[in-house]
């Protein structure tokens, strides 16, 4: 099968340590906007190995303020795809890997929820900063893991029953 075997796949490339500049363009993650083949603005690898590949990861800002003893925090927690590192093969994609595609974007969407989620659990100490740090990592961590084990699952879109069930799962952990 060589190279044909390969042709639906797809690959994640998750944003974690790459510093972007602020004139990068992003896409922020919107239940109302779904990702299109024009979103994906980089060049694309030659390559067997994958169709297409998906940008996207979590980032995070936050200010604190002592007040009375008590530390005030502002955090704002977002989802990004990044276009210009996201990129497809024309010829070798489909909307079934569209579909593939935009669920990586979805899954980092339901990981930022759950960081908001133990931010909003944590009590945080002095440490604040090392603190939410620790939670960044441990959700990219878990985010890692969950985006290879959907691409496990689904094989890499190519598992069109799985997939049209991780759809439906991930829909209904966001909604």
């Amino acid at each position: 099968m060589g190279p044909l075997k390969n042709i639906f796949l797809s690959a994640l490339f998750l944003v974690t340590g790459f510093v972007f500049s602020q004139e990068e363009e992003t896409i922020d993650w919107s239940s109302e906007r779904k990702l299109q083949w024009e979103d994906f603005k980089g060049r694309p690898f030659k390559t067997a190995w994958a169709a297409a590949v998906t940008a996207s990861g979590i980032t995070y800002e936050f200010s604190s303020v002592e007040e009375a003893g008590n530390l005030q925090l502002d955090i704002e927690i977002s989802t990004h795809f990044y276009p210009a590192e996201s990129w497809f093969q024309p010829g070798l994609v489909n909307g079934v890997i569209l579909s593939h595609e935009q669920l990586h974007f979805d899954i980092s969407e339901l990981f930022a929820r759950k960081m908001r989620e133990r931010v909003a659990e944590t009590t945080f100490t002095k440490n604040v900063k090392a603190e939410i740090k620790q939670i960044y990592k441990d959700i990219l961590k878990e985010l890692s893991a969950f985006q290879k084990k959907y691409d496990y699952e689904t094989n890499f879109s190519r598992n069109f029953e799985k997939q049209l069930q991780w759809n439906q799962d991930i829909l209904d952990a966001l909604q």
